[in-house]
């Protein structure tokens, strides 16, 4: 496995830019952290109810952490105004330190501005552990943080200038909070947005299909470690007179207005040295019920996911609006079997969008494509959906429906059924000649033979890197690099078809190894030749083993408990089923254009390398009467 160093942009000014961005909410335009407030330097909790534009505190939590929170309202409030609240938590910094600056230029004054003037006051929440907030971290998203987001969220509602309604929303990580703030049923809390956020994040981003995406999350790690320690030299990448220059303009994470000496941020980053670092962590854990982290927590890949609460999710009753990107990780099976599982209203839009819909990500159009809807439309339908929970005169509904885009075709539907009506699963088998064919193999022997190629990438601007603050999706031509892959393709295709929903792969093959990654790609290929990535699944071969037991939310392939008592590793020589689905997609193959389905054993940027003893598996996948490995792909046409 290769070390990376921290990455980002080399110019200062871009890095300075740069932070802004990690806690953006990137719906609608608003994409930064900074404010400016009133409290106490005992650490209780001052109602804001001076009516200030800005004011920063600290909250105390009911075991005494105090809490950091920026509170933003309205230009002209007046006594007796009742507002709807918004609230945004995150684990980024809610707010910068910049010296000099005005109120009008600090980095969340748009974000604010917006809320305002839509009616709302906006308040941003730094989580325990994290930015100016007390507490430490034995894992993301653990029960205490969690809690508190709901004791912020009754603060809110009992201020004067409340109306005892609150929302939440944010992309990412303040996604999940939005998601998580319902774990609390507090009454308060009507309605949350989700956006691009990750519902099971063990599955979904770190191990998908148990395969440790390193190349993401050790950049992640770094980062996020630096953010809580108040590093700002170390997130810039500046040192000596770079470093003192960042520091004249920003100091870092924003104190609490009453923090006149910065001893409370002083104190508050000394109990963040205890924080889990969870690269480090991630590298000492397998199963999902394996130890995680310095504090031997257990079950943290659903603990610090929606996807391990739903029932409170569920009886909580908040109504839901979701975005979400076919290649933003794998959070749109998140999406989807939220969808499945709870009764909650969910209102679910998924585009062409890298994490957060800062890009245009259709494979199909030119990387510099602008996205669509843009900002402003999308901000527009954020507020609606709040305004019909949280305003008196709210209305209170939300349609139950899926808005989907289909790659390759500049074409949005409508469904509220998942999968939608009308698709068959058709099966295309591997065949001689690296032929892809829905006709099935007679012949009772066939295979193909391969040696893992551990070169073998898809680059840094995938999916797994956009959920980490990579920027666009754009994978390129892939015919150079399916040079190193095992690969079947179809003939060319006498009319058009489009595939929506969760192709499954089954590969029959024997490995010199017990253990291994096994990545498959669906691909189009062009007539030129040209050929483009749309989705893919992995499996960690020692994960292999299917369970009966229920998900706690709906699956659309086989379903693994991941956990180290069903472990079951490959028997070197002898052929297995490896049975798993790739991430859901929608897209139309034209006419001319053909099929391909890819296979490795690596991917040398993102994945960590299996076995992870370093020894080279050779593969024989079988492909033939007896063993006929295939893809079930979801078919509309053809």
């Amino acid at each position: 496995m290769r070390r990376r160093r921290h990455r980002g942009p080399g110019a200062l000014a871009r890095r300075l830019a740069g932070l802004a961005a990690i806690a953006a909410a990137a719906c609608g335009g608003a994409a930064t952290d900074d404010g400016s407030a009133a409290g106490d330097d005992a650490g209780g909790a001052v109602p804001v109810s001076a009516l200030t534009r800005n004011q920063a505190l600290h909250i105390p939590m009911r075991d005494g952490v105090r809490i950091a929170v920026d509170v933003w309202l309205p230009d002209g409030v007046q006594p007796g105004d009742r507002l709807p609240a918004m609230m945004r938590a995150t684990r980024y910094w809610r707010a910068r330190g910049e010296v000099g600056v005005p109120l009008e230029e600090t980095s969340n004054f748009a974000e604010a501005e917006r809320w305002n003037r839509a009616g709302y006051a906006l308040v941003l929440v730094d989580g325990r552990g994290s930015g100016a907030s007390f507490g430490i971290r034995r894992f993301d998203l653990a029960e205490d943080e969690v809690t508190d987001y709901g004791e912020v969220a009754d603060w809110i509602a009992a201020q004067p200038w409340s109306n005892g309604r609150v929302g939440a929303y944010g992309v990412s990580y303040a996604g999940n909070t939005a998601e998580m703030l319902a774990v609390n049923r507090s009454p308060a809390v009507k309605a949350v947005a989700p956006l691009f956020n990750d519902f099971d994040n063990f599955g979904h981003l770190i191990f998908p299909g148990g395969v440790l995406t390193v190349g993401f999350l050790e950049d992640w790690s770094n980062r996020t470690r630096m953010q809580d320690l108040n590093d700002i030299c170390g997130l810039s990448d500046a040192m000596g007179a770079a470093c003192d220059d960042v520091r004249s303009r920003v100091t870092g994470v924003k104190p609490v207005d009453a923090d006149v000496d910065g001893s409370l941020l002083a104190a508050a980053v000394a109990e963040h040295q205890a924080n889990t670092v969870p690269f480090e962590a991630a590298l000492e854990y397998e199963f999902r019920d394996d130890p995680f982290g310095p504090y031997g927590e257990t079950n943290v890949g659903h603990r610090r996911s929606p996807s391990g609460h739903l029932p409170q999710i569920e009886e909580s009753g908040v109504a839901m609006f979701i975005r979400v990107g076919w290649q933003d990780a794998g959070t749109v099976n998140g999406t989807l079997g939220r969808y499945n599982t709870i009764s909650n209203a969910q209102q679910v839009f998924i585009g062409p969008w890298d994490h957060g819909a800062r890009n245009d990500t259709d494979p199909f159009k030119a990387d510099d494509t602008p996205v669509q809807p843009d900002a402003d439309a999308r901000f527009e339908e954020l507020v609606a959906f709040f305004d019909a929970h949280l305003r008196e005169d709210g209305f209170g509904e939300t349609p139950m429906e899926i808005h989907y885009y289909t790659l390759g075709a500049d074409r949005w539907s409508r469904t509220e059924t998942w999968p939608p009506e009308g698709l068959d699963g058709v099966a295309w088998y591997f065949r001689e000649d690296g032929a892809l064919s829905t006709e099935a193999p007679a012949a009772e022997t066939g295979e193909d033979r391969y040696t893992v190629d551990f070169t073998a990438t898809t680059g840094t601007r995938n999916r797994w890197y956009t959920n980490g603050g990579g920027g666009d999706v754009v994978y390129g031509d892939r015919r150079e690099e399916d040079g190193k892959l095992l690969t079947w393709t179809s003939a060319p295709l006498a009319a058009d078809l489009e595939i929506t929903g969760h192709p499954v792969v089954t590969l029959y093959l024997a490995s010199t190894e017990a253990d291994g990654a096994f990545i498959a790609y669906l691909e189009d290929v062009a007539p030129d030749g040209t050929v483009r990535y749309i989705t893919e699944g992995q499996l960690r071969g020692v994960m292999r083993a299917v369970t009966e037991d229920p998900p706690l939310y709906r699956k659309y392939g086989p379903h693994r408990s991941e956990s180290r008592a069903d472990a079951l590793p490959l028997v070197p020589g002898e052929v297995a089923e490896l049975s798993f689905d790739l991430w859901a997609t929608s897209v139309l193959f034209r006419a001319g254009h053909r099929i391909r389905v890819a296979i490795a054993g690596a991917d040398a940027d993102t994945f960590l390398r299996y076995p992870r003893d370093g020894s080279v598996p050779e593969w024989t996948v079988q492909r033939n009467s007896v063993s006929a490995s295939r893809i079930v792909l979801p078919t509309k046409g053809g």
